[in-house]
C-alpha cells in the first residue's frame, strides 16, 4: 500500500491539533517576553531568524519525529540568539556595522541619485509611489528620498 495523501489516521490529526497548539501559544509566550525588538520592522538578520522560527514551527508540526519539548527548545533557541544580537548590536558600533546596512539616500533635493537607484535596484515608479503615499506629487518639492535599512522609504519634505 502507498503513503496515504489525504488521510492517514486520526492519531496524525490529534498530534496536529494538540502540537500545535501547545508550540502556537509557547511561541507568542516566547515572543511576547523577548520584547518588541523582536516583532519590529524588519532587517535582513531580522527575515532569517522570522523564516528560522516559521520553519521550525512547521517542522514541530508537521513531523511526529520532533518532540513538541525539542520544537520548543528550537524556538526558545532562535529567539534568544535574536535577542543577544540585539543586545550586543545596540552596544557594539562594530558589531551594529557587520550586521545591518546603511540607509541610502536615493533623491536628494529632488534630483533622483542615479548610481545609488541602481545599485539598490529601486526604480523611479517605486519612489513616485513612495511619494504619493506621503502625500507628494513633485519630486522638486522633496528634499530627501531615503531607502531605510528595513527596506522601506522614507520622504523628507
Amino acid at each position: 500500500m502507498s503513503d496515504p495523501i489525504f488521510f492517514d489516521s486520526w492519531s496524525g490529526l490529534w498530534r496536529v491539533l494538540i502540537v500545535g497548539s501547545f508550540a502556537y501559544v509557547g511561541l507568542v509566550v516566547m515572543l511576547r517576553l523577548s520584547g518588541k525588538r523582536t516583532l519590529s520592522k524588519m532587517n535582513a538578520f531580522d527575515l532569517i531568524v522570522t523564516v528560522a522560527l516559521g520553519s521550525t514551527l512547521a517542522t514541530v508540526l508537521l513531523s511526529d519525529s520532533v518532540p513538541l519539548a525539542e520544537g520548543m527548545v528550537a524556538l526558545a533557541l532562535l529567539i534568544c540568539m535574536q535577542y543577544m544580537i540585539t543586545v550586543v548590536s545596540v552596544r557594539s558600533q562594530r558589531f551594529r556595522d557587520l550586521i545591518k546596512s546603511e540607509p541610502s539616500l536615493l533623491v536628494h533635493r529632488g534630483t533622483y541619485l542615479e548610481a545609488t537607484m541602481r545599485r539598490q535596484r529601486i526604480s523611479p515608479e517605486e519612489i513616485r509611489s513612495a511619494l504619493r503615499q506621503a502625500g507628494h506629487d513633485d519630486e522638486a518639492w522633496v528634499q530627501a528620498v531615503v531607502l531605510e535599512t528595513d527596506g522601506s522609504l522614507s520622504v523628507v519634505a
